[in-house]
């Protein structure tokens, strides 16, 4: 229980309290505004039972987080590729020791020894237990015990709380507060999937007699290795399409980081694949378990958690990187994993495991995890992980691809904002995040909210995804060939009609209504609007009020997909059964591929790792194949065409691996 009633602590606790706090000016500082559904007031706390506080310490220079990271990452900077360390971004964004000195006198003002009081490695936040006539008496506060309605646990809180007018701005967030922690995650009412590629049949293809029949007449203009690829995408179709080499400049830690949540690869249709289209790739090639809370590495073939989307990311980044490695970030146990497929957590658990500090420091008002969103571990729960949340246990790979996502309007701005400061934190790291757009074009998924994916009461504004609108992440869009061409045309805009609720299966792309552009691509952007004429009504407001606006999407907010590849037509093995794939889902962890090779080079040079590309592409669009054909379709609209440069559904284009590799072996 959150409430100690502990007469030995109790009795320790008073050895060292003052009677004389100092006087401050007090301030309400968060109050609740509305009551919890899920939890109800109960009675009012004893003045001598222990509560465990912890006091969030506002950081400092996240503003400042964009200049640092083009610092490290613009190609014109003297600074390009002179990567901070961990304990660089830790002590640059931590409280300054004055805040910290100044919220700790305050504590100990109020009777709290100073014997009492931890501050925390990460410098993130204060921790002590105190008696609740002591919490009362420096918060202005009175604590309550809440009883949640579907379960026997008790957790305590206030409806609001006060602190010292001159602290205030150094404090973001305490606990226990105006926020309640649930005894276990809650499922909610409508579906949200979180990964573009969920396990189900609208991004397969099975490869019955009609489907062979149908695509049996091969172009002869080609080898015949490549006489299929418009629709038999296979790894050697990305090599031509590419101009990409087979790898072997191996370097010890280059892998290739993969992020899965709920979806399992199978070994044996993994080995099928390679046997099939990589016969170089040695029987028993699997990537290197990083397992998170618990986490799955593998389950057999027949499994109903083998949907595809770890296998083909593995037999994709495998394909192309092999002899380098590929690491599997597999997160969360049976029950949050399954879970997170319906509802809205999203890379927490992740970026728990790889910077220790995220586990617990504070900012935009949210402090560590979110109980309410995210997985809470230990998991009491029958077969959970009853292990302790796992933090800072794993390095972060030089590159790592995620085809995970969903709505922005899912999640809380604020959650969202802290999560793209942690990328913007592994940036100047040197470390590469590359996101798959999404499938559905300027829509979500189906069902997100409304029927079509869309926004507003009439269902035609454009759902922006994330985090596609962090600017700290390379969001990857989806292209294709269309059917009877050849790797040596163009491509377009992946657009396919997949029957059921994907008729309008497209590239992801768009603006957010969270993030605005950032420097490094607005002047793409404004050529953009002024080439492709759009017709459409626009809004010029964050966070904006999708009931009462008159436009369809964000004018100001920050553009993406900021490049692409191929999406269409992967062959799979689902339980020995071959299928095709469609998606960004292909295109993330195939351009994440294209940038590890890359580093391979670099390292063989004695180069850094190529860490946040983003400024560096946005300057140097040559290096990409510009894809000007097709457009990506959703709420009624025909969304956003394709055009000369950038584009909001194929981004800068697509991986031209010969000139992106004079150009980073030029880069210090």
């Amino acid at each position: 229980m959150f409430i100690l009633r502990s007469a030995v602590v109790a009795a320790a606790v008073a050895t060292f309290a003052n009677a004389a706090p100092s006087a401050f000016r007090h301030v309400v500082h968060e109050k609740r505004e509305v009551e919890s559904k899920d939890w109800v007031k109960g009675a009012r706390i004893e003045s001598d039972a222990i509560i465990p506080m912890r006091i969030g310490l506002t950081q400092t220079n996240l503003d400042k987080g964009y200049d640092y990271l083009m610092e490290v990452s613009h190609p014109e900077s003297p600074k390009y590729g002179k990567y901070w360390s961990p304990e660089d971004v830790h002590d640059m964004f931590a409280p300054p020791e004055a805040h910290v000195e100044a919220v700790k006198n305050w504590i100990i003002s109020f009777g709290i020894h100073s014997s009492r009081v931890v501050h925390s490695d990460n410098k993130g936040w204060i921790a002590f237990d105190a008696t609740v006539e002591e919490a009362e008496r420096l918060l202005l506060a009175e604590f309550y015990e809440h009883e949640h309605k579907h379960s026997s646990k008790v957790r305590v809180g206030t409806d609001k709380y006060h602190v010292p007018e001159h602290l205030q701005p150094h404090i973001d967030y305490i606990t226990p507060g105006i926020k309640l922690t649930p005894v276990v995650k809650r499922r909610i009412s409508v579906e949200r999937r979180s990964s573009w590629s969920k396990k189900q049949p609208d991004r397969l293809v099975a490869d019955d007699s009609s489907y062979v029949a149908l695509h049996k007449n091969y172009n002869a203009s080609v080898p015949a290795s490549l006489a299929g690829c418009s629709f038999n995408m296979t790894p050697t179709c990305y090599r031509a399409l590419y101009d990409i080499p087979f790898g072997k400049k191996a370097t010890k830690g280059n892998s290739l980081g993969l992020y899965e949540q709920g979806d399992y690869f199978s070994k044996s249709d993994i080995d099928l694949f390679f046997a099939t289209w990589e016969p170089y790739v040695p029987q028993g090639t699997y990537p290197v378990p990083a397992l998170i809370d618990g986490a799955n590495y593998s389950v057999p073939a027949d499994s109903p958690d083998n949907g595809g989307e770890a296998d083909v990311d593995i037999e994709i980044a495998t394909s192309l990187i092999y002899p380098q490695t590929v690491t599997l970030y597999q997160v969360d146990d049976y029950i949050y994993a399954a879970e997170e497929l319906a509802t809205t957590n999203i890379f927490n658990t992740f970026l728990d495991a790889l910077d220790g500090s995220y586990c617990n420091y504070t900012a935009y008002g949210e402090t560590g995890d979110d109980p309410s969103i995210d997985a809470v571990y230990p998991d009491p729960q029958a077969g959970g992980y009853n292990g302790t949340r796992q933090c800072g246990v794993y390095k972060p790979t030089n590159v790592i691809s995620a085809s995970y996502g969903q709505a922005e309007a899912d999640l809380p701005v604020n959650y969202t904002k802290r999560q793209c400061n942690e990328f913007m934190k592994l940036g100047l790291q040197g470390h590469s995040i590359l996101i798959a757009t999404g499938d559905y074009g300027v829509a979500s998924f189906p069902d997100d909210g409304t029927a079509n994916g869309c926004l507003g009461p009439e269902q035609t504004i454009f759902n922006p995804q994330y985090p596609n609108g962090c600017p700290y992440v390379t969001a990857v869009g989806g292209t294709m060939l269309y059917h009877g061409q050849t790797v040596n045309e163009p491509e377009s805009v992946m657009n396919v009609d997949l029957g059921g609720t994907a008729t309008n299966f497209s590239s992801a792309g768009g603006f957010s209504n969270y993030f605005p552009q950032p420097q490094y691509q607005k002047s793409a952007v404004e050529k953009y609007f002024h080439r492709a004429n759009l017709t459409y009504p626009y809004y010029s407001e964050f966070e904006v009020n999708v009931s009462t606006t008159t436009g369809l999407y964000n004018r100001i907010g920050r553009g993406y997909p900021d490049v692409s590849a191929n999406g269409a037509y992967f062959p799979i093995f689902l339980d020995g059964v071959q299928y095709h794939e469609f998606g960004t889902s292909l295109a993330a962890p195939l351009f994440a591929s294209v940038l590890t090779l890359l580093n391979e080079e670099r390292f063989a040079i004695g180069k850094g790792p190529i860490g946040f590309v983003n400024a560096v592409l946005y300057a140097n669009p040559w290096v990409l194949n510009d894809i000007t054909n097709g457009t990506n379709l959703g709420c009624g609209s025909e969304g956003f065409p394709a055009t000369t440069g950038w584009d909001a559904a194929t981004g800068l284009g697509t991986p031209n691996y010969p000139k992106m590799k004079s150009l980073f072996l030029s880069l210090p």
